[in-house]
C-alpha cells in the first residue's frame, strides 16, 4: 500500500519536473512556440540542477515500479 502511494506521488512529481524543463527544440515544444527561444550560452545552473533532480526522481520512480512488480509476483 505504501509503495502504491509513493508511486502516485513520484509520478506526479516527475510529471511536474518534466513540464518545468525548457524546450530544446525539435520536439513537441516547437509546436507550442518553445523552440523559438534558443540560447547560445548553454544551460544555466538552475537547468542543470533541474536535470539532476529529474534523473534522480525518475530512477526512484523506476525502482518503486520494480519493487511493486516483485511484491505482486511473490504475494500471489
Amino acid at each position: 500500500m505504501g509503495f502504491s502511494i509513493a508511486l502516485i506521488v513520484f509520478s506526479a512529481l516527475l510529471l511536474l519536473l518534466v513540464l518545468m524543463h525548457k524546450g530544446k527544440g525539435g520536439g513537441l515544444s516547437d509546436m507550442f512556440g518553445g523552440g523559438m527561444q534558443s540560447s547560445v550560452g548553454g544551460s544555466s545552473v538552475a537547468e542543470r540542477n533541474l536535470d539532476r533532480i529529474t534523473v534522480v526522481v525518475g530512477l526512484v520512480w523506476f525502482a518503486i515500479i520494480v519493487v511493486l512488480g516483485l511484491l505482486m509476483k511473490f504475494n500471489n
